[in-house]
């Protein structure tokens, strides 16, 4: 509303709703913050899950970040840009989605206390711009280049980012498939590696223990054998991949055929049979013992195949067409008669198994496959759902370091090295950014704090012996140890984390920050019009 000669002028909608200066600013960094709050008791081996209930019932238990913010209904637009953030880690390095949204709350925190101060917030922008800068530079001075091929370290790596995880007992199994997974798919193009996680296919079963969980070098195919003849079990399979029926195609167009008598009826049929059968040789002829057909199969067909012992299975998912075709090498085929011998997969074994109540197909003993499957398998569905977001985290902590292949030590060892050389670089700037700085620095040991106070520690005395620890020189790697509640050396403990995930955290933490310390207006539009008054 606008007044003019004392006259009001109305500007926006009856009924919207609108926000300015610190009311605006309080009421976004309060909805933000209040998103930190509501995950920061999970972060840490000795961190709390969440039990998050549905519309529909369904419960899910866990204290993974990112599944906890997208599972919640969030209406505030403050609090979804923070849940967006917990989205961004998640899928540029698949870990510290917890990390990223409690700095993002701190940055907020004590943002709002330097505004009570009659700092600008343009001014605390800036700082924080700085500092991030600054933090990337550090940061990858603290960081150590390892070797891709370390299988130790890799293991280190996915066993610190299952730590925090309701199953942490069994992390040394997974972290070992997990290393092995990615070691198998990662392919060299130039000097770079690339790794493609769609390339892990990841079954889940309950049934078993967790320890039960395997690799598979090769795919996992969700269906069954089409018929009941043919053999359950090949070895030294040589594998078609069909992308057309082997069905008789109708034809295209309207057509009227005249049949006279029963002979010309049983002609057509012999016909239709013929057809089918000269495809079937061509696949015995040169030599496919299995075919994974992505359409569908006639029952003739399916009489054929099960006579020549050929392992059949029809309407198979393209998806997993082209996962098979990476494992086995094969080539993915249109034209049956365009076939031939050097398009088919190998595999040392196809075998049809019964896990659970289901059939599943397993090809598997390839050679050098470029796409593997894991089978997950526990004792009820929360855990076995459980088991993959843990997995999830592994397999794209090894991929983050393997890719970007520097490591820092955890357990907050990194953030108060990080937050201490950042109170020096603020000092050599001076004025009112310092200030922001300086405070960017202090949020930045929200994480160590955090991981006390969950461990049930006190932080007042565990933070100053561990910022002591970190003026020394050697006491760059001192973080917290959790199971002792003292200081102790991260690297020699095996807590190690992907330099671009604690990167990727600070940034998206910064980003975001910054944009809600800017809005100083918030116009809500009115709810949906009603219709017309009868």
């Amino acid at each position: 509303m606008a007044q003019l000669s004392g006259v009001p002028i109305l500007i926006l909608k009856e009924g919207t709703e609108r926000k300015q200066g610190k009311d605006a600013q309080k009421n976004n960094i309060a909805a933000a913050k209040a998103v930190a709050e509501a995950v920061r008791t999970t972060l840490g081996p000795k961190g709390m899950d969440k039990m998050l209930v549905d519309s529909l019932g369904d419960v899910t238990i866990t204290n993974d970040g990112a599944t906890i913010l997208d599972t919640i209904d969030v209406e505030h637009p403050a609090a979804k840009m923070i849940v967006e953030v917990a989205k961004t880690q998640d899928d540029k390095v698949g870990d510290g989605t917890t990390t990223s949204v409690i700095i993002s709350g701190e940055l907020l925190n004590l943002a709002e206390e330097l505004m009570e101060q009659s700092v600008h917030p343009t001014i605390i922008f800036r700082g924080y711009r700085k500092a991030l800068l600054k933090s990337k530079e550090i940061l990858q001075e603290l960081a150590t280049n390892i070797d891709i091929n370390d299988m130790k370290i890799l293991m280190q790596v996915a066993e610190t980012s299952m730590n925090s995880k309701l199953i942490a007992g069994v992390k040394n199994h997974f972290a070992d498939i997990a290393v092995k997974a990615i070691s198998q798919i990662k392919e060299e193009r130039g000097n770079n590696i690339m790794i493609d996680l769609d390339q892990i296919q990841i079954i889940k079963k309950e049934g078993k223990s967790l320890l039960d969980t395997n690799l598979l070098y090769g795919i996992i195919v969700d269906k069954e054998i089409v018929h009941s003849m043919m053999p359950k079990l090949v070895k030294n399979a040589k594998i078609a991949l069909i992308n057309s029926s082997l069905e008789v195609e109708k034809t295209e167009f309207d057509a009227e055929i005249r049949v006279q008598t029963p002979d010309q009826i049983n002609k057509f049929l012999e016909e239709e049979a013929n057809m089918l059968k000269n495809r079937v040789a061509k696949l015995k002829e040169i030599g496919a013992n299995v075919v994974f057909c992505q359409k569908g199969i006639d029952d003739k067909a399916q009489n054929f195949l099960a006579k020549e012992n050929i392992i059949t299975v029809r309407r198979v998912k393209r998806s997993d067409m082209e996962k098979l075709a990476r494992a086995t090498n094969a080539k993915i085929i249109n034209n049956i008669y365009e076939i031939s011998e050097n398009d088919l997969g190998k595999a040392g074994k196809v075998e049809e198994k019964k896990i659970g109540e289901d059939n599943m197909i397993f090809v598997s003993e390839c050679a050098d496959p470029k796409a593997v499957s894991i089978l997950i398998r526990a004792g009820i569905e929360h855990v076995v759902d459980e088991a993959e977001r843990m997995l999830h985290d592994a397999l794209s902590v090894v991929k983050a370091a393997i890719e970007l292949p520097y490591i820092l030590p955890g357990g907050g060892a990194s953030e108060i090295e990080l937050a201490k050389r950042l109170k020096v670089y603020a000092r050599s700037i001076g004025g009112r950014e310092q200030l922001a700085i300086e405070v960017f620095a202090n949020a930045l040991e929200i994480i160590p704090k955090t991981l006390v106070e969950n461990a049930g520690y006190n932080p007042v005395d565990l933070i100053v012996e561990l910022r002591s620890k970190h003026e020394t020189e050697e006491g760059n790697s001192y973080g917290i140890n959790i199971d002792t509640g003292k200081p102790d050396d991260m690297v020699k403990m095996g807590v190690l984390e992907p330099l671009s995930v604690l990167t990727q955290a600070v940034q998206s933490a910064t980003e975001v920050s910054s944009m809600i310390l800017k809005i100083d207006d918030v116009i809500a539009a009115s709810g949906l019009s009603k219709g017309p008054e009868e």
